[in-house]
C-alpha cells in the first residue's frame, strides 16, 4: 500500500502508473485538465493498453469541458463513457490498473488540486480491486451496484453513511478529521459523542454546528481538497466523500478504510504537521508554555521557602 500526499508529490506518481500499465488503465474523471497525465493516457493506448475513462456527466464547471475532453479521448481511440444523471453529482475519483493496482483519490486530476492539501491512497488488496472493477462496470453501464465487500471500500450512496458512522463511533483515543465543510446532523452529532467520551477530536476544515468543546481550524497556508480521518493511530478514510448529507447518501463517491501502519502513521504526521500551523495549536502551544511556567515559578518558590 502506498500514501500520495498532495502536493509534495504532484503529478509523478498519475504518471508512473499510467507508464507502468501493461494491459488496462480504467479511470473514473469529475474534473481534469492535467495535460502531460493526457498524453500518459494516449501514449498508453499506442502502445496496446486498454484505456478506459468513465467521466461525469456534468462537474461543477458545467458540461462543455467534459464533453472537450471526451471528444479528444475518443479521437486517440480511448474508450469513453459519460455517466447517467442517478446521482446529483458523480464525484468518485479512481483508477485501476491491470485490474491489478486500484488508486482512490481525494483530488481531482487538475493542477489546482495537485497544489492542494490532499491523499490518495494506492492499494493492491485483492478484494478492494475486484469491488472497484465492479462499480466501475455498473456506472459505466448504468446498472445498479451493490457492495459485495466487507467495509473498506466505501461508497455513496451505498454504504458510505453506514461506514463512516461506525469509524466515528469505534474512536476510543483519538479522531483526526480533514473536511472542508461537516454539515451532516448525524456526524455531528456522533462526533460530539465522542468529545464528550474523552476522545481527543480535531478537525481541520469547517464545521456548521460545533459541539461543545469542538476544536476545528481552518487550514494554514493550503487550500483543502481532501476528506480524510485517522482514528487512535491505526486506522485511517480517505476517499472523496465529506461528511454532508448530500456527499454520503446522493452524489457517487467513493473511498477506502486503510489499516497498514507505514500510509496510517503519514498520515498521522502529515495532520499533526498540518495542525501545529493553525492558530488554535499555537494558542494552545503558548497556553501550555505559560503554565509550565506557572508552575516552575511556584517550586522554584517552595524551594525558596
Amino acid at each position: 500500500m502506498e500514501l500520495i500526499v498532495q502536493p509534495t508529490d504532484g503529478i509523478r506518481p498519475l504518471l508512473e502508473t499510467i507508464e507502468k500499465a501493461q494491459k488496462s488503465i480504467d479511470v473514473m474523471i469529475f474534473r481534469f485538465d492535467l495535460k502531460p497525465m493526457e498524453k500518459q493516457l494516449v501514449a498508453a493506448r499506442e502502445r496496446g493498453v486498454v484505456v478506459r475513462a468513465l467521466i461525469a456527466h456534468e462537474s461543477s464547471q458545467g458540461d462543455k469541458r467534459l464533453r472537450q475532453l471526451e471528444l479528444r479521448m475518443l479521437e486517440k481511440g480511448i474508450l469513453v463513457a459519460r455517466t447517467g444523471d442517478a446521482f446529483v453529482r458523480y464525484h468518485g475519483k479512481l483508477m485501476i490498473v491491470d485490474r491489478e493496482e486500484l488508486h482512490v483519490y481525494g483530488f481531482n486530476y487538475t493542477a489546482l488540486d495537485l497544489k492542494s492539501r490532499s491523499f490518495g491512497i494506492v492499494t493492491r488488496d485483492r478484494k478492494a480491486v475486484t469491488e472497484a472493477v465492479r462499480l466501475f462496470e455498473a456506472d459505466t453501464l448504468r446498472q445498479e451496484y451493490e457492495p459485495q465487500e466487507d467495509g473498506a471500500f466505501v461508497v455513496s450512496p451505498e454504504n458510505a453513511r453506514e461506514i463512516l458512522a461506525t469509524f466515528i463511533k469505534r474512536a476510543r483515543k483519538q479522531l483526526l478529521i480533514y473536511d472542508p465543510k461537516v454539515t451532516d446532523l448525524q456526524m455531528i452529532r456522533l462526533i460530539g459523542q465522542r468529545i464528550k467520551a474523552g476522545v481527543d477530536v480535531r478537525i481541520i476544515g469547517k464545521v456548521s454546528r460545533r459541539a461543545d468543546n469542538m476544536r476545528v481550524q481552518k487550514s494554514a497556508g493550503l487550500r483543502l481538497h481532501v476528506r480524510a480521518m485517522v482514528r487512535d493511530g491505526d486506522t485511517a478514510f480517505v476517499g472523496s466523500q465529506s461528511l454532508r448529507a448530500m456527499e454520503l447518501d446522493a452524489r457517487r463517491e467513493v473511498g477506502l478504510i486503510v489499516k497498514e501502519p507505514k500510509t496510517v502513521k503519514r498520515l498521522l504526521e502529515t495532520f499533526e504537521a498540518d495542525w501545529a500551523k493553525t492558530d488554535l495549536a499555537a494558542k494552545e502551544a503558548k497556553e501550555a508554555k505559560k503554565e509550565e511556567k506557572q508552575k516552575e515559578e511556584v517550586i522554584a518558590e517552595v524551594i525558596a521557602r
